[in-house]
Parts: structure tokens; C-alpha cells; sequence
């Protein structure tokens, strides 16, 4: 079997990396951010919510627009764009401006995170790609857990604009590591890009989409709004130990996620959706226990850690040579769970009140193992075929041979 590439799949990792801490940094920052641009700090907040319809916005579109580019060449000019955009976001003090430089940003965020699957997957060989895809998807939970707490830490010691610029000269140094490391792959065949209704009918897209938008909406609804949830048993002001606990127990997961991914994916996404629905369920019983809402959180945690590496896994599988289009969708479901936590959590917190939170989530998560239970014929079949079957089912497609190794 080929040498596992570690160098250039750590590579893509810290792309991903660099996508959420460049996503989520004003969530820490949002006092000095909204003092300095003369906002709220709910407005200076919308500067994560540009990023997100950025993304949401732009995934389908560029993935059919750029399926052609090589592939390579594509990714570094993602890259370069997150340096140029969070550059800008340090230097500018006109809001507007940020505005625009944060939805640039989340186009940009949309076109790598379609990209980054399908690369992984096309460095290895088949037996290893689920292997691959954990360790390219790792820089999402290590941002979330580690990078977010040192990068508040760095913005209130040096100021929360050198810690974008910062963010801008590590993606410099990754085009670097990304030019020496990460090989080119092929594209995606010609007539594939624009497929986007037939590449949805593929048995076993629909179901890992809807998991995914059911998942990751209630995991942003339950994260936003972590500390209107922990104020009743008076938890609100120790919110960063709670999230820390969080993203610890998230690091195993992605551990665990990569020694029984290629074999038990479909064991392991309905471990994750399970874990997921008893955590939410003893946050929402025992909300007045503080030991228990720290157990619940940390069974979150090992939930969500590979969650993103299971779903884009189960998908790239499903939709074989159709791959990159259904990334794009996912992307597309993945970010707009992400502002849909933030209005739909707002609405049950304003007419429910926070009570109902833990609730409505059970509820999501819920619907997340029920559809991936009874995907097992396909989306998450205990023995998956090939992307040689999939695109069978798809219909005619150009030979595979680009496609596989």
C-alpha cells in the first residue's frame, strides 16, 4: 500500500483551520471589534452572518463554475483569498468594508470546503480515503477548541486586528506548505458540474443531506445561544469552560473517527447521532445540575468531533464521481445550519425562552439518527460498493479512471 501523505493532507487540515478561525474570530472579539467600527455589537456580530451567506451563497456556483481549473491551482487561490480578505478585515475601519471583505471571505470559505473532500479523498488510495478525510477535516474541531480560545487570548493582549493580519500570514505560509506538499489531482469529468437535480437523485444523497442540515442545525442552535441556556443555573459566566469542554472532548473524536471510518462508517455515524441525542437529552432534563450539563456537553463533543469527516465521507461515497457537486451542496445545507442556529435559536429564545432550546435540538437530533438508521440501504450502508456503482446509478458517466486509484 502507497505511503499514508501526511504532510500534504495536514495541509488541507490547516486550510480548514484557517476557514473557521477566520469564520468564527468576531464571535470573541465583538466589544473591541464594534467599538473600533463605531457599531453595536450586534451589527459588528453580522460580520460572522456575511460570512456564512458568503459561503451559503457562492458553494453550487463556483463548484460548477471551476470544475475545469485544475485542482490544485484552485485550492491555492482559495488560500490566497483568505489572505487578502482577512487583510483587509484588519486594516479597514469602515464597516461597510468589513461587510465586504467578510462575505468575500465566506465565498471563498464555500469554494475550499467543496474542494478539500474530494482532494483528500483523490491523494489516496481507496482503502485509506476515510483515513484521509479525518485527517484533512481535523483543522474544523482543533480551531473550534483550541484555536478560538488562543486567538480571544491573542486578540485582547495584541489587539483583535493583528490577530486577523496574523490569520492573513498564515495562509501565506500554507500556500508555501500547500505548493511543496499537496500534489494536483484530477478534475471533475466535463458534463458532472452542472448535474446538480441528478447528482441530488443518487440514492443515498438526499439522506446524508438531511442529516447533515438536521446535525448541524442543532448543533449551532444549542452552540450560539450556550449561554442565554446555561444563565438558569447560573453557568453563564463560566461559558468558556463549558466550550472548552467541549472542544477537548471533541479532539478524541477525530481521533477515533479516523481508526473506524473506513470500515464502520455507518456504525460510527449512528454512534455520533446517538451520542448527540442522549447529551441534548440530559442537557434538557438536567439543566439545573451543573456536573450533568458538563457531562452532557462533553458527550457533544465526542459527538460532533467527526461529524463533519462521517457526513462528507458517507456523501463523497454515495455520490461517487459526482463527488464535488454534492460537496458543494453540502456545504451549502452545512452553512445555512449554521444562520439558521442563529435566527431560529433567536425566536424560540425570544418567544419559548431558553428552556425550550435544549428541546427543539433534541428534537433535530432525533430526526438525524432516525434517517440514519434507515439509510442503510443507501447514505450509510453497512458495506458501502464503489464510486464505480454510484455512478451507475447515476446514469452514463465518463470512464472512472480518473476518478479512482
Amino acid at each position: 500500500m502507497p505511503r499514508f501523505p501526511w504532510p500534504g493532507l495536514a495541509a488541507l487540515g490547516t486550510a480548514g483551520f484557517v476557514t473557521i478561525m477566520t469564520e468564527a474570530m468576531p464571535a470573541g472579539i465583538l466589544p473591541a471589534m464594534s467599538s473600533d467600527l463605531g457599531v453595536s455589537q450586534s451589527t459588528a456580530g453580522q460580520t460572522v452572518t456575511a460570512y456564512a451567506i458568503g459561503s451559503m451563497l457562492a458553494a453550487v456556483p463556483l463548484t460548477a463554475a471551476t470544475a475545469r481549473w485544475p485542482r490544485k491551482r484552485l485550492l491555492l487561490t482559495a488560500i490566497a483569498g483568505f489572505a487578502g480578505t482577512n487583510l483587509v478585515t484588519a486594516a479597514t475601519n469602515s464597516y461597510v468594508v468589513m461587510m465586504v471583505s467578510r462575505f468575500v471571505a465566506g465565498v471563498v470559505a464555500g469554494l475550499l470546503w467543496a474542494l478539500l473532500a474530494g482532494h483528500a479523498r483523490r491523494m489516496v488510495v481507496p482503502a485509506q480515503q476515510g483515513r484521509a478525510l479525518a485527517v484533512a477535516m481535523a483543522g474544523t474541531p482543533i480551531a473550534l477548541s483550541l484555536g478560538l480560545p488562543i486567538g480571544t487570548v491573542l486578540a485582547t493582549t495584541i489587539g483583535w486586528r493583528w490577530t486577523f493580519a496574523a490569520m492573513s500570514g498564515l495562509a501565506l505560509a500554507l500556500m508555501v506548505w500547500t505548493v511543496v506538499t499537496v500534489p494536483d489531482v484530477p478534475t471533475q469529468p466535463t458534463g458532472l458540474a452542472s448535474s446538480i437535480p441528478r447528482t441530488a437523485r443518487i440514492p443515498g444523497v438526499l439522506p446524508v443531506l438531511v442529516v447533515t442540515g438536521a446535525f448541524v442545525l442543532a448543533h449551532n442552535i444549542l452552540y450560539t445561544y450556550i449561554a442565554a441556556y446555561l444563565t438558569p443555573v447560573d453557568l453563564a459566566p463560566q461559558v468558556d469552560l463549558v466550550l472548552l469542554v467541549f472542544g477537548i472532548f471533541s479532539l478524541p473524536s477525530i481521533w477515533l473517527t479516523g481508526l473506524w471510518i473506513d470500515r464502520h462508517l455507518r456504525a460510527t455515524t449512528i454512534t455520533a447521532c446517538a451520542l448527540f441525542s442522549v447529551a441534548v437529552a440530559i442537557l434538557a432534563v438536567y439543566r439545573t445540575v451543573p456536573m450533568l450539563v458538563f457531562t452532557g456537553v462533553a458527550l457533544w463533543g465526542l459527538a460532533f468531533g467527526g461529524a463533519a469527516t462521517l457526513l462528507q465521507t458517507a456523501l463523497a461515497r454515495a455520490a461517487g464521481p459526482h463527488a464535488d457537486t454534492a460537496q458543494s451542496l453540502l456545504v451549502t445545507g452545512w452553512n445555512a445550519g449554521i444562520a439558521g442556529g442563529g435566527s431560529i435559536g433567536g425566536l424560540v429564545l425570544a418567544w419559548l425562552g431558553s428552556e425550550s432550546l435544549s428541546w427543539i435540538v433534541l428534537a433535530l437530533t432525533i430526526i438525524s439518527l432516525a434517517v440514519t438508521v434507515s439509510a442503510r440501504r443507501h447514505g450509510f450502508p453497512k458495506h458501502w460498493t464503489t464510486a464505480a456503482a454510484a455512478a451507475r446509478r447515476a446514469g452514463p458517466s465518463p470512464s472512472r479512471k480518473s476518478w479512482t486509484r
